[in-house]
């Protein structure tokens, strides 16, 4: 008993702790329950944030987009925000709205197409999905769609039809990328494969022998796999050695010897092209001197086929390249001529750069050409007018065109047509357009000779006989400005010599003689002329009187024009005479307010060795190009001996002096046609004539090279290096800038200023630079290699530099020059407000400000305002004049006061110096008054 009781003891006390901890289990669970839904809660929390931001950004992204629809990265964020979301159906209209403007690229079609794929798999009709690869493949030539095209029909092979249309879409892909060298197997393969599947369900079971029907079948598929294979091996793609071997071993039979000719063709095909299609692997985007040369070969070798496979490969990679469209539809224009492919590819080039005139003119031509129906081409016009060019003429250029194509529509036998009204009203809207639209945008019409009027003036006289309204057109272009130029009177004479009549013809070179200012003589000439052979005597008179009393006018008119220019030359160089001489005076004044040691000093030393020193048979000092560096009669130059008595403070003067006395005895050395001057180097340079000599060795042997030191010893920053040889001064220029100890080294022609006091090595442009672009708020990081990479993707860059303070500290600025004006463009539209860093930059076309006063020789900046003088204090706070009114002067030009009095001859007194007034001269002034 007392057993089981203990047992049942046990047992009870098991069964409670087991309650015990099954209760813990549960309280446990609640708890973990109740975490994971405040986490839930929080999870939905933090979602349904990112989905309220999301669909913020969303909106924002519209509303852009209905402002400026031409936002290209503003529809790629859309998508990405669009398919993040899962908003599908919003996705697909974004999608449209942007194939509508733009190309899409490979990437963005397969997305697209991937998810329509999945959307259409409940859906009967494909034909949705099909429509949509068809406008995928007609952007850009991109094996990975057509693949992609292919493998979705052969899902639609069980429906009628639906054999023949997956092998028709193989052979259209194999036309369009077949010869593509490194993705183009895919796709035969992809082919073959297909074939072969095919092959596998009519073969019969084995052991089964095949009715004729059968066998006729077999027999078929197999041709078609031959067929696929032997087209295959013709074509020169790399790794077609492995597909050879894949026929040998597949065929039953020995390949045909006419097989192995074709494909040993394609072999020594493949081995010409081979370091060409490598080239392009190993290249950096946007790899166009590597396409080129490949054009350039594909050009020479003349197989149409070849030719257009590797321009379209080349636009795949720039599609934003205007040249290469340019290139490529001439091509097919000059070539090729298939009116599908060309007009498809020239509409591909003005919706990728539709900024390029040029092509928007070439695609008008190839319509006509090829017969397209009238709205058309009014269609294509009327985009071309919004398609943002930027420059006025190309308006100009583009109104030209389609006026040209309209005139060539008008039968001008009959007296009135539809199509002569449309001409007449097509010419008048464009010179409304010109001057609203294109002046309001530009600030000019773009036609300043008025082109348009002159060719609508000859249509009128010369197909309509209406001379009456060619004048009134003549009025109004000769009315625009353009009475006082030669050329634009000769040319209406022209016209009214050919369709109008004498009278006209008179009464128009009259009015030239009286109007004309550029070219007066020969206008002139032509009046005399035309009386010689039409008029009388009464003519003759009369146009010989006009003649004379305007070449009088003019004569005169000259004359006092070089008198005004000779007397501003002679007030210009009086004016840098007396700027040299006030020069020349302060630094006497400077040497006088040295100490009385000092002078004494100097003195005996000229004295003692008046032959030694001060020689005037020494050479002369020569000065670089760039910084015109001066130099003190008491520096040193290296090439020069110190005075006796001289001891130089520290061992580079010591260095200096040795290098002196070495080349002083060998003067004749010294040549400036095989010297460059070197500059802005650092004042601290140890060694610098061993370390110049090291930086030029490279560009050929070094004759000598002078630093120049000052009389304690150290360096000046400047110096000279010489060449042996004329031809190492080239090389040597190209080290312009290097960068020495930090600092960047300045590498200029030395030339003696005094004998070419003009001679600049850099000469300011002032007029725009249409092919440089300037970019401003660079971060001070960014390196010329980075810039470069950016401006890359935009074209070719000729030059690209880097604006730099003296000590090689970056300004943020920078000049980048490309290889013509429609890249410059381009890069401007891509570039402007881009962000870099955390900067963002402006980029504007090169437009320097004229330089008119500064670029005379002799200007001085202090001839533009009084110099103001001002007491120790500075200026004052108040800025009132305690100078009473009457004593108050009007300014006038320094050069013509002298001593507070007028000079009548403008110069200034021998001293150089103005006196200052006495308190009896302010006196008899004020009582003056």
């Amino acid at each position: 008993m007392a057993a089981s009781s203990s047992a049942e003891q046990t047992q009870l006390h098991d069964m409670e702790e087991e309650e015990e901890g099954m209760e813990e289990r549960e309280m446990e669970s609640d708890e973990e329950n109740r975490m994971r839904g405040e986490n839930s809660d929080e999870e939905e929390d933090d979602s349904s944030d990112d989905e309220k931001e999301n669909e913020a950004e969303i909106q924002r992204l519209e509303e852009q987009l209905s402002i400026n629809a031409f936002d290209y990265n503003c529809h790629v964020d859309l998508i990405k925000l669009l398919k993040q979301e899962g908003e599908l159906l919003r996705l697909r209209k974004a999608r449209q709205k942007m194939s509508e403007l733009f190309p899409l690229t490979e990437e963005i079609w397969l997305e697209w197409l991937k998810d329509e794929i999945r959307l259409t798999e409940e859906e009967p009709n494909r034909e949705k999905v099909y429509e949509l690869f068809e406008k995928a493949v007609t952007d850009y030539i991109c094996p990975d769609i057509w693949l992609e095209f292919a493998q979705y029909s052969i899902g639609g092979m069980g429906l009628p039809g639906g054999m023949e249309k997956v092998r028709s879409i193989f052979e259209r892909a194999v036309m369009a990328v077949g010869l593509h060298m490194t993705k183009g197997q895919a796709v035969w393969e992809a082919y073959r494969e297909f074939e072969n599947v095919i092959l596998s369900t009519v073969q019969p079971p084995p052991g089964r022998v095949p009715s004729c029907e059968e066998q006729g079948c077999l027999n078929v598929q197999l041709e078609r796999i031959h067929t696929l294979f032997r087209r295959q091996l013709a074509v020169p793609l790399m790794d077609m050695e492995a597909t050879f071997a894949e026929y040998e071993e597949w065929s039953e039979q020995e390949v045909a010897e006419t097989v192995m000719i074709q494909y040993r063709k394609a072999l020594q095909q493949l081995a010409k092209c081979k370091p060409l299609e490598e080239a392009l692997i190993l290249a950096e985007p946007p790899k166009m001197a590597e396409y080129q040369a490949f054009i350039d070969f594909e050009l020479k070798e003349g197989d149409p086929a070849r030719i257009q496979i590797i321009y379209e490969r080349a636009l795949a990679e720039n599609c934003l390249v205007p040249d290469m469209w340019t290139k490529y539809t001439t091509y097919l224009d000059r070539q090729l001529k298939f009116k599908e492919l060309v007009l498809s590819s020239h509409e591909r080039a003005v919706r990728n750069c539709p900024w390029t005139m040029g092509l928007w003119k070439s695609y008008l031509l190839a319509l006509e050409r090829y017969d397209a129906d009238h709205a058309t081409v009014s269609d294509v016009f009327e985009k071309a007018l919004i398609a943002g060019f930027i420059q006025a003429t190309d308006y100009v250029e583009i109104w030209q065109a389609f006026l040209d194509y309209l005139r060539r529509r008008v039968d001008f036998s009959k007296e009135s047509s539809k199509e002569l009204e449309e001409l007449r009203g097509s010419f008048a809207r464009s010179l409304e357009y010109m001057k609203q639209d294109v002046e309001e945008r530009f600030g000019e019409s773009g036609d300043a000779s008025c082109i348009i009027m002159q060719i609508w003036a000859r249509i009128e006289a010369l197909h309509c006989k209406n001379i009456q309204k060619a004048r009134e057109l003549w009025d109004s272009i000769l009315t625009k400005g353009n009475a006082k130029y030669a050329n634009m009177w000769l040319e209406y004479y022209n016209l009214e010599r050919s369709y109008g009549d004498n009278a006209h013809c008179r009464k128009a070179l009259h009015r030239a003689v009286q109007c004309t200012s550029d070219y007066p003589e020969h206008v002139c000439e032509v009046l005399l002329t035309f009386e010689r052979v039409e008029g009388s005597l009464e003519d003759w008179d009369v146009a010989v009187l006009k003649t004379e009393t305007r070449l009088n006018r003019v004569n005169e008119q000259r004359a006092k024009a070089a008198v005004k220019e000779a007397n501003h030359a002679r007030q210009e160089e009086d004016r840098g005479d007396q700027r040299q001489k006030n020069k020349a005076d302060k630094k006497g004044q400077k040497k006088g307010q040295k100490g009385p040691g000092a002078v004494l000093k100097r003195k005996a030393t000229q004295d003692d060795h008046h032959n030694d020193w001060n020689n005037d048979s020494a050479p002369k000092r020569r000065r670089g190009a760039r910084d015109g560096a001066t130099e003190e009669n008491m520096e040193t130059e290296a090439g020069r001996n110190p005075p006796p008595g001289y001891k130089p403070g520290n061992k580079r003067a010591q260095q200096g002096s040795a290098a002196q006395s070495q080349n002083d005895e060998k003067p004749e050395l010294r040549n400036d046609d095989c010297s460059v001057f070197i500059s802005n180097l650092a004042y601290t340079l140890e060694e610098p004539e061993a370390k110049l000599r090291a930086q030029f060795e490279s560009c050929g042997p070094v004759a000598q090279v002078r630093p120049v030191f000052a009389t304690k010893g150290t360096f000046k920053g400047y110096g000279y290096v010489q060449f042996e040889s004329a031809v190492s001064v080239a090389e040597a220029l190209k080290l312009d800038r290097r960068e020495v100890e930090g600092r960047p080294m300045f590498v200029s022609p030395c030339v003696d200023k005094k004998e070419n006091p003009d001679f600049k090595i850099f000469k300011y442009n002032t007029t725009m630079e249409r092919q440089k672009l300037f970019i401003s708020g660079l971060p001070f990081s960014c390196t010329k290699e980075q810039l470069e990479e950016i401006c890359k993707s935009h074209g070719t860059v000729k030059d690209l530099r880097l604006v730099t303070y003296r000590s090689g500290k970056p300004k943020g600025l920078a000049y980048v020059e490309f290889a013509d004006v429609t890249q410059a463009s381009q890069a401007v539209l891509k570039m402007d407000g881009m962000d870099i860093g955390e900067n963002k930059i402006c980029v504007a076309i090169s437009n320097p400000p004229r330089r008119n006063m500064m670029d005379k020789p002799g200007f001085d900046r202090t001839d533009l305002m009084p110099r103001q003088v001002f007491g120790g204090r500075g200026r004052g706070r108040t800025q009132l004049s305690l100078i009473p009114r009457s004593l108050h002067r009007q300014s006038e030009p320094v050069s013509k006061v002298k001593n507070g009095t007028v000079d009548a001859a403008g110069e200034s007194s021998a001293a150089g110096e103005t006196k200052p007034l006495s308190n009896s001269d302010f006196a008899r002034m004020l009582l003056s008054k």
